[in-house]
Order: structure tokens, then C-alpha cells, then sequence
């Protein structure tokens, strides 16, 4: 038997939530993938999942090459690990492809001169800016609006030429993937498929054939097949009229009712915690509080694997806010944990932690 409470509390330790690991690149190598659309919140997803949360730590994997930041698994930008960048680029690109190539249309007889400029500027001089790679095609009379470039990078890097390169003072810098990820043995369709899906439903389990194509960018076809060719390594219940899969030999968690032992986390909804879902992605809301309709700028306040309030976070020269919309009326344990978490992100950012309830 089980609940969405329980599921949700099931996740915090599939994510490294209730369990953290040594450093950041085990993390993005145990998540598989981690969303990075936002840079400095996708940092904290990641330095949150560690022993002890440090921004030097996600930025020397990036630097090094071990974390890759770029487009793969869906149309934004996702941490992954060298290792499994070109295999999952190979079984996820071809449905997240059209995506972007559908905007490029009104540049289709340009875009082998524009894939060459690229291509030839960063053999030349890697680990260069947007901007600098705009000016780059403008020096060679192949002008780019924003938009238009921003979807030109993209198209690269789901295609394998370009992918993140060493950052800038923190900025996002674009490098040829061959320079930054060595080839390795290419890998069958199916034996990619089940790789995937036994190593996103441990680390993002338990979770359904839907959450997993939605995470992924497959068919459903392709999810199943994925959870058939992995089920020596992967385990399933039925909840809720769905089949919900997770690792092998894993045990549904108890939970603690008074709170007096929750832990809460400050997170945006960016994070694996919810992004990371489609079709089971409400079990964070098993009272129905929340609006399902949540925008990319709102946070969560989670305890215990619950969002019990939205959260802002609002950044000053010596601290950082929290500005927290409680769903509803929030217990002392609940307050306390809410607390613990403000100080231990306040901590990784150097700042002093504030916290401000609104509503």
C-alpha cells in the first residue's frame, strides 16, 4: 500500500534529497540529467544534493569538461555528464530536433553557411559568449537577431557540433563537442533506451511510462520499450490506476506525521522535483493546495516532500530573501525546517538569510 505522500517521500531520496552525495558531478551523473535553464538556480538543485553545497564545485566539473551544460532530452538546457552526453543526444535529439528547427525555417538556405562560420570560429578560438559568437558571424556577413541565434545553438548543440564550454566568470560560453567530449562506442537503440529507463526511474523513481517519455522526449512506444529492456533492474507497484516503476529492491520510506524530522528544501519549480514529472508530477501536493498552473519564476518550500508554500528568492549585496506564500497554515516543525533550509542555502551563497511571509 501507499499515497502520494509516501511517493513523494520516495523521491526525495531517489533525488539525493534526503540522501546527499559527495559532490556535484555524482549528482548530475545519478540524476542523469538536470534541468539548467536557469544557471544560478540549477546550481543550487545541484550543490543542494551534496554533503556539503559549494559553487566552486558545480563550476570546476563545468570547467573541466566532467558536467556538460547544453541542450539534450528536452528544447532547454540540462547538466549532464560527459560520459552521457553524445549516447543521450543520439536516442533523444531526433524528437526534440523539430522543436527548434521549425522556427529556423526562414534561415533553411543559410544554415550551412551559418553551421560552418560557427564550426570554424570555435576551432579557432573556443569557450566564446553568445556575443561573441554573433560577432563572429557578423565579421563573416552572416548577421543573427537574438532569437534567431539563441535557436541556431540550440539546433547545434541537439545535433552534436557545439555544447557548453568552459565558463567565464560564470557566464555560458559555447565550444565544439568534439573538443570537450570524446567520441566513445556507439551504443544500440534499444540497449540506450533501457539505460535510460532504468537509470531515470532510479534516480527520479518511483514514476510512470508517461513521466518518463515526457522527461525524455519519447514516444510512449520507446518508454515502454525502454522499462522492458531494463526490468531485471527495476522494480513496479500500481497506485492510482497507474504503474509506477523505481530500482530494484527498493522500500517504500515510512513517514514521520508530526513533522518533528522533515526536512524542507527551498527549490524553484525548475527543479527535478517537479520538472522532472508530467503525468505523476502533483504527489508534492497531495492536500490540493496549489494552483496547477505554476509559473518558471515561482519557487517551492517543500517539507517532508510536500510544497507547502510558493517561495521568491530576492538577492541583495549582503543577504538573500525568501519571500514565502504559505498554502496554508504552517506548523512548528514545519517553520523550523522552512528555517534550517533558508540557512543552508544562505550558507552556500555567502549571504545572510531573510525570510518574509507574504499573503
Amino acid at each position: 500500500m501507499t499515497s502520494d505522500r509516501l511517493l513523494a517521500r520516495w523521491r526525495l531520496r531517489s533525488q539525493l534529497l534526503a540522501s546527499s552525495v559527495a559532490d556535484a558531478e555524482t549528482v548530475v551523473r545519478t540524476l542523469l540529467g538536470v534541468q539548467a535553464e536557469n544557471p544560478s538556480q540549477s546550481a543550487w538543485a545541484v550543490a543542494t544534493r551534496t554533503h556539503s553545497p559549494d559553487r566552486e564545485d558545480l563550476a570546476g566539473a563545468l570547467a573541466d569538461g566532467r558536467v556538460i551544460r547544453t541542450h539534450v532530452l528536452r528544447p532547454t538546457w540540462h547538466y549532464v555528464h560527459a560520459d552521457d552526453l553524445r549516447w543521450l543526444l543520439e536516442v533523444t535529439a531526433p524528437r526534440v530536433l523539430p522543436v527548434a528547427d521549425r522556427q529556423l525555417q526562414p534561415l533553411a538556405e543559410r544554415m550551412t553557411r551559418l553551421t560552418d562560420a560557427v564550426a570554424s570560429m570555435l576551432a579557432a578560438t573556443p569557450d566564446r559568449t553568445r556575443n561573441e559568437v554573433a560577432a563572429g558571424l557578423a565579421e563573416r556577413d552572416q548577421p543573427l537577431s537574438g532569437f534567431e541565434l539563441m535557436l541556431l545553438l540550440a539546433h547545434l548543440e541537439l545535433h552534436g557540433i557545439v555544447c557548453g564550454g568552459a565558463p567565464r566568470s560564470g557566464e555560458h560560453m559555447y565550444a565544439l563537442l568534439d573538443d570537450r567530449v570524446p567520441a566513445g562506442p556507439p551504443r544500440d537503440r534499444d540497449e540506450a533506451l533501457a539505460e535510460l529507463a532504468a537509470r531515470y526511474l532510479s534516480s527520479h523513481g518511483p514514476a510512470t511510462e508517461r513521466d518518463l517519455a515526457y522527461w525524455a522526449t519519447l514516444t510512449l512506444t520507446d518508454a515502454r520499450r525502454g522499462i522492458a529492456g531494463a526490468d531485471d533492474r527495476l522494480d513496479s507497484f500500481e497506485h492510482d490506476g497507474r504503474t509506477f516503476w523505481h530500482a530494484a529492491g527498493e522500500s517504500t520510506p515510512s513517514v514521520d506525521r508530526s513533522n518533528r524530522g522533515a526536512r524542507a528544501h527551498l527549490l524553484q519549480v525548475l527543479d527535478e522535483m517537479y520538472r522532472g514529472y508530467q503525468d505523476s508530477r502533483w504527489v508534492i501536493d497531495a492536500g490540493g493546495l496549489v494552483s496547477r498552473a505554476l509559473g518558471a519564476a515561482i519557487g517551492m518550500a517543500l517539507v517532508d516532500g510536500q510544497m507547502l508554500a510558493g517561495m521568491r528568492r530576492r538577492m541583495a549585496a549582503d543577504a538573500v530573501r525568501f519571500e514565502l506564500t504559505p498554502y496554508r497554515e504552517l506548523r512548528a516543525g514545519e517553520l523550523r525546517a522552512i528555517r534550517d533550509a533558508a540557512e543552508r542555502y544562505g550558507g552556500y551563497l555567502g549571504l545572510a538569510p531573510r525570510l518574509e511571509f507574504v499573503g
